[in-house]
C-alpha cells in the first residue's frame, strides 16, 4: 500500500511545479492543514490566528469544506503509507477517519446535493479514476471509468466537473458526471482547479509562451481564456471568498489580488502566519467564516502519525 500511496503523490506533482511529474521516489511531505477565523471589515478582510488542526508528523493535505461550514474533510497518510480520507469538525475539534479501505483516496470534495462525496481513488493496480463515497465513507461507487489518470477535480455544477488529468502535457477537462461531453479546454495546467462564485466561471493555472504562470478563467460553457494575474510567486494554489475576492499565498503570507487584470494586477499582503512555510492548498468556508490552508510547521510536529 506505501507504493501505492506514492505513486499518486508522484503522479499528481506534490513536490514539484505544474504538471510535473517524476519517476524518483520519494517520502511524502510533512504537511499540516491549518484553520483561521476569516472577515470582512468594509473592503478589508481580516485574517485571524491560524491553529494547526492534524498537528502530527505526516502528510496531511487536500481540505475540502463541507456545505453547510461545519467541517472539512482531508487526506492523511497514516504510518502504514496508506491514504484515507478524514473529518474534521469545526465546533468540536474532533478528527473523524472517513474511509478505511485497501486503496488510496485523494482530494475529497463533496459532491453537490451534498449526499456523497467524490475522490480520487488509486486502485489497486495504481489505476487514477474518480469515485464517490457515501459522506459516512461506505458504498465506494466509479464516477468516470473511461477518464484517466486523473490527478485533481472540481464540481461546477450537479452533472458537470472539471478534471486534471496527468500526462505530457497536463491537460484540463470539462466532462459531464457520466462520461459524457468530454472537452478538452487546456493544456500545462496546474493542480488548483477553482469554481468562481456567483460567476459561472472557473479558474486555474496555465504557464504563457515565456513559462509564466498565470490564473486564468473561462465560463463554464467555453469561449476564450481570459487571463486574470500572474500567480504570486509562481505559486499555483489560489481559491475564491464567496463574494469574489481571490486570494492566494507567497511563502509564510497569505494575499489578495487587487483586481487588476493582465500585467496590472498585482498581490496585497493581508496576513502573516508566522511558524509555518510553503503554504499551498487554500480553502474558504462556504459561508465565507474560515480559511484553511496547507503549510510545513517552521518547527516539527510532534504526535506520531495515526
Amino acid at each position: 500500500m506505501r507504493a501505492r500511496a506514492m505513486a499518486v503523490l508522484l503522479g499528481v506533482g506534490l513536490a514539484g511545479g505544474v504538471g510535473a511529474q517524476t519517476s524518483t521516489p520519494s517520502a511524502p511531505p510533512n504537511t499540516e492543514i491549518y484553520l483561521a477565523p476569516l472577515a470582512r471589515r468594509g473592503d478589508s478582510i481580516i485574517v485571524g490566528t491560524a491553529e494547526n488542526i492534524t498537528h502530527r508528523v505526516g502528510y496531511d493535505n487536500q481540505p475540502s469544506f463541507l456545505p453547510d461550514a461545519s467541517g472539512l474533510l482531508y487526506t492523511a497518510i497514516g504510518a502504514d503509507g496508506q491514504a484515507d480520507v478524514w473529518r474534521y469538525d469545526i465546533r468540536s475539534r474532533r478528527t473523524t477517519r472517513v474511509t478505511a479501505t485497501p486503496e488510496s483516496e485523494y482530494s475529497p470534495t463533496v459532491m453537490p446535493g451534498g449526499r456523497r462525496f467524490s475522490v480520487v481513488r488509486v486502485e489497486r493496480d495504481s489505476t487514477q479514476r474518480l469515485w464517490s463515497f457515501a459522506m459516512n465513507g461506505s458504498d465506494p461507487q466509479l464516477l468516470l471509468g473511461a477518464l484517466q489518470p486523473v490527478g485533481y477535480h472540481a464540481w461546477l455544477a450537479p452533472n458537470r466537473l472539471l478534471a486534471y488529468v496527468l500526462g505530457t502535457p497536463s491537460t484540463l477537462h470539462i466532462i459531464d458526471r457520466d462520461g459524457a461531453n468530454d472537452e478538452v479546454r487546456a493544456q500545462d495546467v496546474g493542480r488548483a482547479l477553482q469554481r468562481i462564485p456567483g460567476r459561472g466561471w472557473y479558474s486555474f493555472t496555465q504557464r504563457d509562451s515565456a513559462r509564466a504562470l498565470w490564473i486564468m478563467s473561462q465560463p463554464f460553457e467555453g469561449g476564450p481564456l481570459s487571463p486574470l494575474v500572474r500567480a504570486p510567486t509562481d505559486d499555483e494554489y489560489h481559491t475564491w471568498t464567496p463574494d469574489g475576492a481571490l486570494l492566494s499565498a507567497t511563502q509564510g503570507s497569505i494575499v489578495r489580488w487587487d483586481g487588476r487584470t493582465g500585467d496590472d494586477g498585482e498581490w496585497l499582503p493581508i496576513a502573516a502566519m508566522p511558524g509555518v512555510r510553503n503554504i499551498s492548498r487554500l480553502a474558504v468556508s462556504p459561508d465565507g467564516r474560515w480559511l484553511a490552508f496547507v503549510a510545513e510547521p517552521s518547527a516539527p510536529a510532534l504526535p506520531p502519525a495515526p
